[in-house]
C-alpha cells in the first residue's frame, strides 16, 4: 500500500548512534558523522530550521517508523498525511 508521509530528522539532536541506518536505508551517514536523509526517492525535501524534512509516497512507512522508534534521542519523527 502507498501512503504519503513526512520524515523529519532533527540533526541538532542526532548523536550519530545510527540505529536508524539499519532499519531504513534512506538514512545514511553524512560527512559530519551524523545521520542524514538520502532523499533521492522523496517527493519533496528541504530544511526547516535545523530539521531535514522529506516527503515520501511509497510502501516503506513501516521502515521509517521503525527508524524513528530506534533513535535513542528521538531525533526522527514520521507523520502521515492529516496528522498534526
Amino acid at each position: 500500500m502507498t501512503t504519503e508521509y513526512e520524515v523529519r530528522l532533527d540533526r541538532t539532536a542526532c548523536d550519530g548512534v545510527f540505529a536508524c541506518l539499519v532499519r531504513d536505508e534512506r538514512f545514511v551517514e553524512a560527512s559530519d558523522g551524523l545521520a542524514t536523509i538520502d532523499a533521492a526517492t522523496a517527493l519533496a525535501d528541504g530544511e526547516a530550521n535545523d530539521d531535514l524534512v522529506a516527503t515520501f509516497a511509497d510502501g516503506r512507512l513501516a521502515d521509517a517508523q521503525q527508524a524513528a522508534r530506534a533513535c535513542p534521542v528521538d531525533a526522527i519523527s514520521v507523520r502521515t498525511e492529516g496528522e498534526q
